[in-house]
């Protein structure tokens, strides 16, 4: 015999697989697609405003979106996975210290904003496959020769430039040298 929670949880995991809302918390700005029914007609109609209280309760999960329409504050709460709710979208999030934000309805104007929180990238992309690099996905070559002319020439130009950086050094220090004196002689002056 199962126990109402143990058909609660099952529910709720059928529910998620079919549709998947994204993480949100009180003091982000969401945006609710809601279902209307018209008659015979269906349609979608969007409610956006600030979560200022969730509540995780398994099928009974729920929140609340506050917004401010023509000067008047106007206060929803939906069921998470209710068939009415259609799609949850996250605007911007908010940086809050508190779950429940019921201080905001006695303010308006710029008293009521809420701070963005700003979230860190690591710039890796999880979905993202590296590759391995391997000398074929490096430089791909179809006789062994060329490859090894390539890795010869490589090495002479190397030391080509390793030569011309150090006389360079050695132009550089013979100068410094030949500009000391001039500046000693100048300062007993």
């Amino acid at each position: 015999m199962k126990t109402i929670e143990e058909i609660n949880q099952s529910n709720v995991k059928k529910i998620i697989s079919e549709r998947k809302h994204p993480d949100f918390f009180p003091g982000d700005i969401i945006k609710v697609g809601v279902r209307i029914t018209e008659g015979k007609r269906d349609r979608i109609q969007y409610f956006e405003g600030v979560c200022i209280a969730k509540k995780n309760r398994d099928i009974n999960s729920s929140f609340t979106v506050r917004k401010i329409s023509f000067g008047e504050g106007v206060e929803r709460t939906f069921a998470l996975y209710s068939p009415i709710v259609d799609t949850i979208k996250v605007v911007r999030s908010g940086k809050v210290r508190r779950a429940k934000l019921y201080y905001l309805r006695e303010r308006t104007g710029k008293s009521a904003r809420i701070a963005e929180k700003i979230k860190k990238k690591i710039g890796i992309d999880i979905e993202t496959k590296i590759q391995e690099v391997t000398e074929e996905n490096v430089m791909p070559t179809t006789d062994d020769k060329p490859a090894e002319a390539s890795k010869e020439e490589v090495k002479e130009e190397s030391t080509k430039v390793e030569t011309q950086t150090a006389q360079k050094n050695v132009q550089v220090k013979e100068e410094q040298k030949q500009e000391q004196p001039k500046e000693k002689t100048e300062q007993k002056k």
